[in-house]
């Protein structure tokens, strides 16, 4: 329900790129542009400055703008799903999984939200990677699964929930790089932090390298680990680096100890999945999912 321009212009704000925000859209670089000009034409006002380098940050009315289409947005969310829910009503168990990134930063507030609308729905959640997700949906542990990655198996639905970005990050005084932007093949000199075998991050980092012609086993790794939050600590500790979500480093960027270094021409927008077996979904599953979509972050 929410204007194409505003939805245009929310994505463009968010990632602060214009060809990110179009391949996230799925429309052309020059019809994002066209939305935004038409945004600035009705509210006499520029939303974005301009910078060399592509670079582009909002100006005072773009920040008043995002955070009226914030609050429109999470008002027709709940509007739709309100009118939806108007007179069901649900009880029972829900066994949610969910990837580690997904279960750290980005599915807690929605469980909060969603225990204060239907207090009769217990939920128990667990995590782990996404290969563990997936073999514990088939295993019939849990009802509905929440990972990253790249999707394979033919054994489970997937269904979009939302999308992420992976960025290369480093402590804020890291000597071995002093520009905010490098080149791909300057990857490879680098100490890097990676996650284990059968994350899903690992898996969307590998597919990202490929058209840079860059694969895994030309970076230089430093040490595998096996959470988000050791991978930051090591960070702030060394002089490594690592390709973490944007989600998880959200204190850090706002504290200042952990910087993002651009990659040219390197894009690791990533989505999250629901994971259900084939098949009609339960109730609870079905609601949960709906919920979600609603209330997702912004």
């Amino acid at each position: 329900m929410l204007d194409f321009r505003l939805r245009v212009f929310y994505t463009v704000a968010k990632r602060l790129n214009f060809t990110k925000a179009s391949a996230e859209l799925y429309i052309s670089q020059p019809a994002v542009t066209k939305h935004i000009q038409e945004l600035e034409t009705h509210f006499k006002t520029t939303l974005f400055e301009r910078s060399g380098n592509r670079k582009i940050s909002l100006t005072p009315a773009g920040t008043l703008l995002l955070r009226y289409t914030e609050q429109l947005s999470g008002t027709y969310n709940e509007l739709d799903f309100d009118m939806h829910q108007l007179v069901k009503q649900h009880a029972g168990i829900l066994r949610i999984g969910g990837s580690n990134t997904v279960a750290q930063y980005v599915i807690p507030p929605v469980l909060a939200q969603f225990r204060k609308k239907f207090k009769e729905v217990q939920i128990k959640l667990i995590s782990g990677n996404t290969e563990q997700i997936e073999e514990a949906l088939l295993a019939k542990e849990i009802d509905l699964g929440i990972v990253e990655g790249i999707h394979r198996n033919p054994q489970i639905g997937y269904q979009e929930f939302l999308k992420d970005e992976l960025v290369l990050v480093c402590r804020a005084d890291n000597s071995l790089v002093k520009k905010d932007t490098i080149k791909p093949d300057e990857l490879k000199s680098l100490p890097m932090l990676l996650r284990e075998p059968g994350s899903g991050t690992l898996d969307v980092i590998a597919h990202a390298l490929k058209p840079l012609h860059l694969k895994l086993s030309d970076l230089q790794p430093e040490m595998q680990l096996g959470g988000t939050e050791s991978i930051k600590s090591y960070l702030q500790s060394s002089n490594c680096f690592a390709f973490l979500s944007v989600q998880s480093i959200i204190n850090e960027l706002k504290t200042g100890s952990l910087k993002i270094i651009d990659v040219k021409d390197l894009s690791m927008v990533r989505p999250f999945y629901f994971i259900q077996p084939h098949g009609q979904p339960t109730s609870l599953v079905e609601l949960f999912i709906r919920f979600a979509l609603a209330y997702r972050p912004q």
